[in-house]
């Protein structure tokens, strides 16, 4: 009996979960859903942030990471309850980090393709400076 309610609750812990891949789009922006961007302070620095993105860094610029400061920063910033986005320099580290979130913590997460070159070099999207 306890096997199968523990099936059941992975199962249903599953449904919750969602993982979808998409190129950044001015709907995508204009949607208000939250784009957490997980590029290194560095990266915001020189080359801004999309607006209202939330800057949370992943891996730092030694290409470290520490997942429980990430996953604390996130959960104070974001409703890890609603869906929200991912982003970073080319969607390297998103296509990553995307899967896991999705699959080991059951967030619905849009890994975002291409990240920011292709939102602000191919999409010419505006930037904004990072102030911390």
């Amino acid at each position: 009996m306890k096997k199968i309610v523990l099936l059941l609750l992975l199962l249903s812990a599953s449904l919750f979960a969602e993982l979808k891949n998409a190129y950044m789009t001015q709907e995508i922006l204009d949607s208000g859903i939250p784009i957490v961007d997980v590029r290194t302070v560095g990266e915001w620095k020189s080359e801004g942030l999309l607006k209202g993105a939330i800057p949370i860094e992943f891996f730092n610029e030694r290409g470290k990471y520490n997942i429980n400061k990430f996953l604390k920063e996130l959960n104070a910033k974001v409703d890890t309850t609603k869906p929200f986005a991912i982003i970073c320099h080319t969607g390297g580290r998103t296509s990553m980090i995307a899967p896991w979130m999705s699959k080991e913590l059951n967030y619905k997460v849009t890994n975002i393709l291409g990240g920011m070159e292709y939102a602000t070099k191919g999409l010419k999207m505006k930037v904004y400076p990072y102030k911390k």
